[in-house]
């Protein structure tokens, strides 16, 4: 299924890239060498890049990098199959090691009142599979990090933590959310409140939360959650001393996305300038757990991954062409969704501690941000909110002319998860018409909401594939409305959702990263690695949907 190929006009040329970098450490540079000459001796089937560059050494690095230098090459360069395995056994540890299993503080086999809407015997016995889960994924840093940091790219943090499953072997930022979601729904507040502790921690160390907590990552961030973790822990919990911890973090981090690099103007039909985000990452080299692609536009590799969305059409000026990746490029909804979310969030959250003025100015800023949405990213036409192409190499300080031909109207499902903001959700006229665009947007199939209309093979963020974090913003969004139409449609899509992850639970015995939306309990393909399985985000999203619309005891859970 493929989308008409609508791209903003702006033409694309290959600017210089003058923008930051931040520097990577030596021991990630060895990695590299390492990862390229395990991409020049394995099968690139049997290869995952994210392996070598994850090892942690036995020895000093210096001691290392003399041993790999001395490994014997044929006339070409290359090394043997035989040589490499034997350096890789005798100077590394397996990625992997410098985590250790912890089991969870607050994880009991059933807690007391435990999804209390799940009626249905059959359902209830997965959705406590799923919660056990938690127990698989906890972990710890080991001792080894924090005592010596240069052996590792792994990233001290000081309390266990959650990991998504597979080979993301660390905690990343944006999937935490939905972890979170999860464990409130497992009744897990302290691991929950731990999470938040990392992040934090992160946000303290490098002024911005990572991608994950990675050497390799500290370029970059990931979609701004921080603040809808907090406040939906303490939605729960009401615990203001986590709020008077998160808040000076959280206006760190608002700060970070609101830096130059990170915002652009747009002036509007009515004489206004908005002031905008994008994704930026701090990098214009080869993506260090990716270095065996080879593009020249790395920033735009590295910025798509900041984005969650990697990779995707949604950032192509060409969506046949992966080397057309735009991702700076962009303002998109979804970020500034999340921008504006963060806004209602600091101001709630400085009600609280009692600072009245810091509740003003970004109940003031969020009010700001809504009118932009209005103005630069909603189309009447269309029934939603689209991304809006910058023109290209444009500098940040000078405001860009709104131009209607720079929407890009092709269909994503981020163009619907402003509908998870309560600005947005609470007036019901405009959620009725969203609703209805949704309907008939191509992207509600048989397993779920698509991520995309176009099927591009080798872009795991598009069609067919459905993402946990997608179904649950937009259900969400509209059952939170007082539509009734829109209720309804949320909850058909959550039982869609919930079956797709029962049935491939049942055929394969885990919970998957994505899911053929197209194809009831088949998990999703493409991209530059194989399918994974655990897994964070899934297990959090299906908790929450369980918690929320429950599963009446008569009715079937099977793909119909």
């Amino acid at each position: 299924m493929a989308a008409a190929n609508h791209s903003p006009s702006s033409p694309y040329s290959c600017a210089k890239d003058s923008g930051p970098v931040i520097p990577t450490t030596s021991l990630v540079t060895f990695l590299e060498r390492v990862q390229e000459t395990a991409f020049q001796t394995y099968e690139r089937s049997k290869f995952d890049h994210k392996d070598f560059i994850d090892l942690l050494l036995k020895f000093d690095l210096s001691t290392t990098v003399k041993a790999f230098d001395e490994i014997s090459k044929t006339e070409n360069g290359s090394v043997s199959t035989k040589d490499f395995e034997e350096f890789i056994g005798k100077w590394f540890k397996s990625a992997g090691e410098d985590l250790v299993y912890v089991e969870p503080m607050d994880f009991e086999t059933e807690p007391y009142g435990f999804l209390p809407k799940v009626e249905n015997p059959e359902v209830r016995a997965w959705a406590l599979e799923v919660h056990g889960l938690w127990k698989k994924l906890s972990r710890e840093v080991s001792s080894s990090v924090h005592d010596h940091p240069e052996l590792h790219t792994l990233l001290p943090l000081p309390v266990p933590g959650m990991i998504p499953g597979s080979r993301f072997r660390e905690v990343y930022y944006w999937d935490s959310y939905w972890v979170i979601r999860g464990l409130l729904a497992s009744k897990m507040h302290e691991t929950a409140k731990a999470i938040v502790t990392n992040l934090i921690s992160l946000l303290d160390t490098y002024g911005y939360v990572l991608n994950g907590a990675r050497a390799y990552y500290t370029n970059r961030s990931q979609p701004p959650l921080l603040s809808a973790m907090v406040y939906e822990i303490y939605n729960r919990t009401g615990d203001v001393d986590l709020v008077k911890k998160a808040l000076p973090a959280l206006l760190k981090e608002y700060q970070f996305w609101n830096s130059e690099i990170h915002t652009m103007i747009i002036h509007d039909a009515e004489n206004c300038n908005h002031s905008l985000n994008r994704y930026y990452a701090m990098w214009n080299k080869p993506r260090p757990e990716a270095s065996a692609i080879k593009q020249k536009f790395y920033r735009e590799l590295a910025s798509t991954a900041e984005s969650g969305w990697d990779f995707s059409t949604r950032w192509m000026r060409n969506p046949s062409e992966f080397t057309s990746l735009s991702t700076t490029t962009i303002l998109p909804v979804d970020l500034n969704a999340f921008m504006l979310r963060m806004e209602l969030d600091i101001a709630f959250f400085a009600k609280i501690v009692g600072d009245d003025a810091i509740a003003e100015d970004f109940l003031t800023a969020s009010h700001t941000r809504k009118k932009a949405f209005n103005s630069v990213f909603w189309n009447e036409n269309m029934g939603q909110w689209v991304d809006y192409w910058l023109n290209y190499g444009a500098e940040p300080k000078e405001p860009q002319t709104w131009e209607a031909q720079n929407q890009n109207q092709n269909v994503f499902a981020s163009n619907f998860v402003p509908l998870w903001i309560d600005l947005f959700n609470s007036d019901t006229p405009l959620v009725e018409k969203v609703t209805r665009s949704l309907q008939s947007s191509g992207l509600l199939c048989a397993a779920g909401i698509a991520t995309s209309l176009t099927n591009s093979g080798h872009q795991c963020r598009d069609f067919p594939n459905g993402w946990a974090p997608i179904q649950h913003m937009i259900v969400e969004g509209l059952w939170r409305s007082a539509s009734t139409e829109a209720r309804k449609v949320a909850r058909d899509i959550a039982e869609r959702w919930i079956r797709a992850n029962y049935v491939a639970y049942k055929k394969t015995g885990t919970m998957h990263e994505k899911y053929n939306v197209e194809k009831c309990g088949e998990y999703g393909a493409g991209g530059i690695y194989r399918p994974q399985t655990g897994f964070g985000w899934s297990n959090g999203v299906v908790l929450t949907f369980l918690e929320e619309f429950g599963w009446p005891k008569d009715q079937n859970i099977d793909c119909n």
